[in-house]
């Protein structure tokens, strides 16, 4: 059993570590050679300022009275510069925002496994490619690009990570205090020849990354004062830098400005996803290099490499915008031709890796950009820019670039279909490996039991291609294994009346589709409990269990509102939060009373934990409206309520361990430490979430036992008498029945009930810093994460701890061809959880 236990979680582990090789894999490739235009280039130097969290209407539009929130950078766009509105691609998070920027590509899939830690694989960047970069500000953006550069020419400046404090009086002195470094770094300079030479020379960058709107919009949402009030601060101290910038060096005319923001922000305040609020950003250009006043598109790295006449970032997939530059055609059609042949260049190394890595029989190339197109083509731009037909080589340069891109995909893309079915047969095998060990340990059909099967494997390879690949083999051998129970099974379902065997068929199917729905469309699952709790009327529960079955409808009933609800967009509500305390409150004084009344098993001890129980209540309470007040007076949060809040989480840990050990008085224990720490993570509805669904829970298990009971497999045993240490007639020995499936079914739903009632766990977007103010507001992604993943644990913790039951894979392999590498990074989240969360399922429940 040990050994069906161990081979269980290393295939399921197998299976789920699969979809890091099959969809995030890093398109990264290496071993390029830099390319850039041989003409002179119009910029001496280049100043980047990155507005982070910065929404393309907030900076554009007028305020209320009619006047711009940014006069210098609207004078800018009237009368000086290139302006537009950038798009952005999802994730709309800061890293990826300005890998696009600097680096000139997409941010790489494959770095969610990795922590998003600054360089989780190697890039070049246009910082890396410069001669000198001095850069300023947050110290989660600048150290990435400076790590992996060649050489000791990129420097950083960063603040304190404690300043990125949501609870802070004025976030806009993330932002001044950027602004004072640069303004001091250059009055150092004139006193300083050493450096006074370096930022004297050609090919140099200056970075402002400004992270006081992001914290503002984050904390205050963006509609807010503060943001706005930000935005004409940032304005101000702008165009002060620029013009320090001019008089340093002379007005020589050689400086080149861009004003931009990797992300947006929606009307609450969060960012991640694809809502056109968070992806549209401003973009201002202006300075050496690009023309007067016009509203185009552009991509921002290939764009501010040609400015300075530095090589195009080695991994940029960005097409330069020629109509931004102000310059010669010649010039124009050079860079495109530089930036065709760099690009080009991936798509080689990209072929020439993926060939050597397949057989050569095998290998199918791509079929649009052969070798002898390539050589074409560049050979008819060189004549082209030859013979002054400037405009007709950028045509094909740029034509050369989209083939290119498309090539590189296809190869990304090139062993997806293959590993995909690979994983998809084991899948099925493993699956049914497993059912037919149960039917042959839980059912009458055969009476010969077959040697235990060892299912081993032994694949040892550097890829893990081969165990995908290989892995189907010994599975589906174990499965022939049991050639004998297959036949009793196929023989023993012949004997099912037609009608009932696809009618019980069309109820399991429109079952799994239900819950696979759910995982799109959180309706589904309110759907879904409005059919459960009409489920004791069309049984005999009803006759047998009248008040059982109307507190089940009830509860299910309210349970389903639930999903209806908002999940984004919502403001605080601690009045709901405060109910759920005094619900929590009420719950406790009715056990107390039961405990008190039974007076002989009276403890004291017991009597003490549920009073230490309300006592964390009573602070939860009190710390969540302290903080939320606190913060509303921008006084940060008191070290006090934190002090308090990280003990309740701790003790809501043990103190579960020290009640009762009856079923009953344990599940009620847990669950009252569990809200203790909830209450000081919630910020509205969803506080009263935990408590419907524990209730739904504790009838369920009234439910299952009445249904126990009618069908003969146990006696009536009161819960309160039951308790953990013994092994009740619940999970005695017995074979397989209908109820059985239903019952598996039922525990899937209540789980994807507790991850997704309240919310969309993979869903950056529906984060709100807000939740987790009790605990800390200084900006720490890891600590943050943990403890709204705690939160999103606590109703399943809930669940698990209220049944110990099992449920079929089936669905693990519907959700195997739904996980993307595309699109916003909600939907990669959700379907990377939805697959994580069914193989965790699986691994775990069909092990047991």
């Amino acid at each position: 059993m040990l050994l069906f236990f161990t081979l269980g979680l290393l295939v399921h582990f197998v299976f789920f570590a699969s979809i890091f090789d099959i969809y995030f894999t890093s398109p990264l490739v290496h071993g390029m050679t830099p390319q850039f235009t041989p003409l002179p280039p119009p910029a001496r130097r280049l100043v980047l300022f990155v507005a982070d969290g910065l929404r393309a209407d907030s900076l554009y539009e007028l305020d209320e009275n009619g006047n711009s929130r940014a006069p210098f950078i609207r004078s800018i766009i009237m009368h000086e510069g290139s302006w537009g509105i950038s798009h952005t691609r999802v994730p709309t998070e800061s890293r990826p925002g300005h890998v696009a920027m600097i680096a000139g590509f997409y941010e790489d899939v494959s770095a969610v496994a990795k922590g998003w830690k600054e360089n989780p694989v190697e890039f070049d960047s246009l910082f890396n490619e410069s001669k000198y970069t001095w850069s300023w500000g947050s110290p989660d953006i600048l150290p990435m690009f400076a790590k992996g550069a060649s050489g000791d020419h990129v420097y950083t400046y960063s603040y304190d990570a404690e300043r990125e404090d949501f609870g802070a009086d004025d976030a806009t002195k993330l932002d001044t205090w950027v602004f004072d470094k640069v303004k001091d770094f250059f009055h150092a300079a004139r006193n300083n020849q050493s450096l006074f030479s370096k930022v004297n020379e050609e090919k140099v960058v200056f970075f402002l990354h400004l992270l006081g709107l992001d914290t503002n919009g984050h904390a205050h949402r963006p509609s807010s004062r503060e943001y706005k009030d930000n935005i004409k601060i940032v304005d101000d101290r702008v165009k002060e830098i620029v013009s320090m910038f001019q008089h340093f060096y002379g007005n020589d005319g050689k400086t080149a400005f861009i004003f931009t923001s990797d992300h947006g922000m929606t009307d609450w305040g969060s960012h991640g996803a694809g809502h056109p609020s968070e992806t549209l950003t401003p973009l201002v250009t202006w300075g050496a290099g690009i023309k007067y006043p016009q509203k185009v598109s552009a991509d921002i790295a290939p764009l501010m490499a040609s400015l300075i006449g530095v090589p195009f970032p080695l991994n940029s997939v960005g097409i330069l915008p020629v109509e931004y530059l102000n310059n010669t055609d010649l010039f124009k059609a050079e860079s495109m031709f530089t930036n065709a042949v760099q690009i080009l260049e991936q798509f080689k190394v990209k072929m020439t890796q993926k060939k050597e890595a397949t057989l050569p029989f095998l290998f199918t190339p791509f079929k649009l950009l052969s070798d002898s197109k390539q050589v074409d083509i560049l050979r008819k731009a060189r004549l082209y820019i030859k013979q002054g037909k400037f405009d007709e080589a950028v045509s094909l340069c740029t034509e050369l670039i989209h083939l290119a891109l498309k090539g590189l995909s296809y190869y990304h893309t090139y062993d997806r279909f293959f590993l995909g079915i690979s994983v998809a047969i084991g899948f099925v095998g493993w699956t049914s490996y497993v059912s037919l060990l149960i039917i042959k340990s839980h059912s009458n059909l055969t009476r010969s039991i077959s040697k235990e099967v060892k299912v081993a494997i032994g694949i040892q390879s550097p890829r893990n291609y081969y165990v995908y690949c290989l892995l189907p083999v010994p599975i589906w051998y174990a499965v022939l294994k049991e050639f004998q129970v297959i036949q009793d099974l196929v023989a023993s379902l012949l004997t099912f009346p037609l009608s009932h065997f696809v009618g019980h068929l069309l109820i399991c199917t429109l079952g799994i589709e239900v819950l696979v729905l759910s995982f799109f469309y959180r309706y589904m699952l309110t759907a879904g409990l409005v059919i459960f709790a009409g489920w004791p009327f069309l049984t005999q529960l009803w006759t047998r269990a009248k008040v059982t079955s109307l507190s089940w409808t009830f509860f299910s009933l309210l349970l389903a509102v639930f999903p209806l609800m908002p999940v984004v967009g919502r403001k605080p509500d601690l009045s709901l939060v405060m109910s759920a305390g005094l619900l929590v409150l009420l719950l406790s004084l009715f056990v107390i009373t039961s405990l008190i009344k039974r007076k002989n098993s009276f403890i004291k001890e017991e009597l003490l934990v549920h009073l230490l129980q309300m006592l964390s209540t009573v602070l939860s309470m009190y710390v969540v409206y302290s903080t939320h007040n606190s913060l509303l007076k921008k006084q940060g949060l008191p070290l006090m309520n934190q002090v308090v809040s990280w003990a309740i989480l701790a003790s809501s840990l043990v103190v579960p361990l020290l009640s009762s050990p009856v079923l009953f008085q344990r599940l009620v224990s847990i669950l009252l430490s569990l809200m203790s720490t909830y209450l000081l993570l919630s910020t509205g509805y969803e506080a009263l979430f935990p408590l419907v669904l524990s209730c739904l829970m504790f009838i369920w298990i009234h439910m299952e036992q009445e249904t126990l009971q009618q069908s003969g497999v146990c006696y009536k045993q009161k819960l309160t008498s039951i308790q953990f240490s013994y092994n009740t007639d619940i999970i005695q020995f017995r074979h397989l029945c209908l109820d059985d499936i239903r019952r598996a079914f039922f525990l899937v739903f209540f789980l994807v009930t507790a991850f997704f009632g309240t919310g969309n766990i993979a869903s950056i977007n529906s984060f709100d810093l807000a939740s987790v103010y009790c605990f800390l507001t200084v900006f720490s992604p890891f600590m943050m994460g943990s403890l709204m993943m705690w939160k999103i644990l606590i109703p399943f913790v809930l669940v698990m701890c209220a049944f110990e039951a099992s449920h079929f894979v089936f669905i693990s392999q519907h959700f195997f061809f739904l996980v993307k590498d595309y699109g916003s990074w909600l939907d990669i989240g959700t379907r990377y959880s939805i697959y994580s969360h069914s193989s965790y399922q699986s691994a775990s429940d069909m092990n047991l």
